[in-house]
């Protein structure tokens, strides 16, 4: 389906150059001298690099047609992670290549959203949130906490956040999974 630069909305899906683009932001620009044109900010899908484009006002591209299932995670096989659909019960293997990021914050059973194209599998979309279990940890050290500072804390999944000195090991935390940061015990 064929959609104009007017029809530009945040989160829309867009096939350009052969390449499948998540609109971010853009901006509809009138100079005084010239045409129109849209300014964007675009994320590619398959690579997840964050792109600049600048599109002529009114002009025609494919949107792209992503699907997203709620997925569990199951195990990881060698190189490979086993994510089965809730509803049909089917199976799918990613590599831990297309996964890297995600990896740090998956633990087995963990319900998570699968991003496809036709038969092509983009990505995983993580919870806002996780509670994962501290693995390693130095011991908070009595009235260390003047200052409100922190120490690095390993999680069950190897992921490696700062947490405040009270946290011991075997703790649950819930960890935001946009930008690793500490939110509170479990």
């Amino acid at each position: 389906m064929a959609i104009s630069t007017a029809d530009f909305k945040n989160g829309l899906t867009i096939e350009v150059d052969d390449a499948i683009w998540r609109i971010i932001e853009f901006q509809h620009v009138k100079p005084g001298k010239g045409g129109a044109f849209v300014r964007s900010k675009l994320k590619n899908l398959r690579t997840g690099a964050v792109q600049d484009k600048t599109f002529r006002a009114g002009a025609k591209m494919e949107r792209a047609n992503i699907e997203t299932r709620k997925m569990q995670y199951l195990y990881a096989d060698g190189d490979n992670h086993v994510f089965m659909d809730n509803d049909t019960y089917e199976q799918i293997e990613l590599p831990a290549e297309n996964i890297k990021a995600e990896l740090k914050f998956l633990k087995e059973n963990m319900e998570v959203s699968i991003t496809t194209f036709g038969n092509e599998t983009l990505g995983v979309d993580l919870p806002n949130t996780v509670t994962l279990k501290v693995a390693a940890t130095e011991p908070g050290i009595k009235g260390d906490t003047a200052s409100g500072g922190s120490k690095p804390a390993t999680m069950q999944t190897g992921l490696v956040i700062q947490v405040p000195f009270f946290v011991n090991e075997d703790d649950e935390l819930v960890i935001n999974t946009t930008d690793s940061s500490y939110i509170s015990r479990a």
